[in-house]
């Protein structure tokens, strides 16, 4: 299986700059092959540009332009072409299955964070220096460069990506390794419903509560970015020194929420694997869900419109994301496949309405957002919990149908 490390990498100053100028060259580089596949296609031939084309114009481009384009790893200058190709590949495919196709599209300096380099040892190293009991990366026209590696790396590290947050560096690494040992049994099984008063409640009974990172910040939030409004918008080397302060801010205060909300994220999700064999979720469409309402045209005033509800379905949509269901279903899922436990989705149709004693389906059974009273048997019970109680049994039965 492959496992992705990532560590916060101590440049000095001069590595910095030479870091900034790597994305810079390798962004310049990616924006010049973008417009060379859309002059090809506006030309009167149609002319479909591939990434073979463009990956055997580098050596003449390196040659061109040493000082810049020729300082820079070879293969991190085709991963970066092999970016613009996937892109492209995407656009089409978005395109044939009808979707808004969403065309690739040029990229500022501030908008092109990572670079890769597709293998170990070819214009990079991990571990550069053994010898010492510091810990550096190797990167070519830039140098060694510490990393504070918090945890050891298992197996044969495959790829290395460098990427930029903020002011900070980080070095990604993907490593081959051994399936890793299943815990053990528990016997356990469970169904999470997930939501927005509670993060998510199980089927027995119990509520893991929502933390609502982004609304404990909010209030520095809006302080921080009114103060940025105040400044003109400029380009990122035209800023004075209070408007780059007053970025480094909001970006700052955005970071450490997501952040928390993946460490919440983590922690919740092993607690899940740990304690369960099997678990099953709401096979949840989070694009869809926050999707803002159509207007409504007045038919009786042209040019004007009815309420729709955009400013409920705003609030509701800020609680969603702020909730993180689909960065905790990707961890739960990554963590499940290396403890060895079952994860399965199922449809989230109905499971809050439906009755777990006696099956009868209403949305009369649901007469407020927590309370589940059914019409016909009389059960009551959580409306969470009972929809946990319905993934559950769900989930069972698609497993069933489907045995490994």
């Amino acid at each position: 299986m492959i496992r992705a490390y990532k560590f916060l990498m101590r440049p000095t100053v001069g590595q910095t700059a030479a870091l900034g100028e790597m994305l810079r060259d390798h962004c310049s580089l990616y924006n010049a092959a973008l417009q060379e596949r859309r002059d090809a296609y506006r030309h009167a031939s149609k002319t479909s540009i591939k990434y073979g084309q463009q990956s055997a114009q580098l050596k003449e481009i390196r040659a061109f332009d040493p000082e810049r384009q020729g300082r820079w790893s070879f293969s991190s200058q085709q991963a970066t072409l092999r970016r613009l190709d996937k892109a492209f590949a995407a656009f089409f495919r978005r395109v044939k299955a009808g979707e808004r196709p969403g065309c690739p599209r040029f990229r500022g300096v501030n908008w092109f964070d990572t670079v890769d380099f597709p293998k170990d040892g070819d214009g990079c190293r991990w571990n550069s220096t053994p010898h010492d009991p510091v810990t550096r990366v190797r990167l070519q026209g830039v140098g060694h460069v510490k990393v504070n590696q918090h945890r050891p790396v298992v197996g044969k590290v495959k790829t290395v990506s460098v990427k930029r947050e903020g002011r900070r560096w980080y070095v990604i690494l993907t490593a081959e390794q051994a399936e890793p040992e299943p815990l053990p049994a528990t016997g356990s099984m469970v169904g999470i419903d997930m939501g927005i008063a509670n993060f998510l409640a199980d089927s027995n009974g119990h509520f893991v509560p929502n933390p609502r990172h982004g609304r404990k910040a909010v209030a520095k939030l809006e302080a921080a970015q009114r103060t940025l409004s105040r400044f003109p918008r400029v380009r990122r080397d035209k800023r004075a020194a209070n408007h780059q302060r007053a970025v480094q801010r909001v970006a700052d205060l955005h970071r450490k929420v997501r952040r928390q909300r993946l460490d919440y994220a983590h922690k919740t999700a092993l607690d899940l694997v740990r304690e369960h064999d099997f678990i099953a979720h709401e096979d949840l469409r989070i694009r869809n869900m926050l999707r803002a309402p159509a207007p409504k045209a007045d038919p009786e005033t042209p040019g004007s419109f009815l309420p729709n509800g955009a400013s409920a379905k705003a609030g509701l949509n800020r609680s969603i994301s702020d909730a993180g269901w689909g960065v905790f279903l990707t961890i739960l899922h990554a963590k499940a496949e290396s403890a060895g436990r079952d994860v399965i989705a199922v449809d989230p149709r109905n499971t809050s309405r439906t009755c777990p004693e006696c099956g009868h389906v209403s949305a009369e059974n649901r007469p407020t957002q927590e309370t589940f009273h059914c019409v016909s048997c009389g059960h009551n019970a959580h409306a969470d919990t009972v929809g946990a109680l319905n993934v559950l049994r769900a989930g069972l039965v698609r497993r069933d149908a489907n045995p490994a």
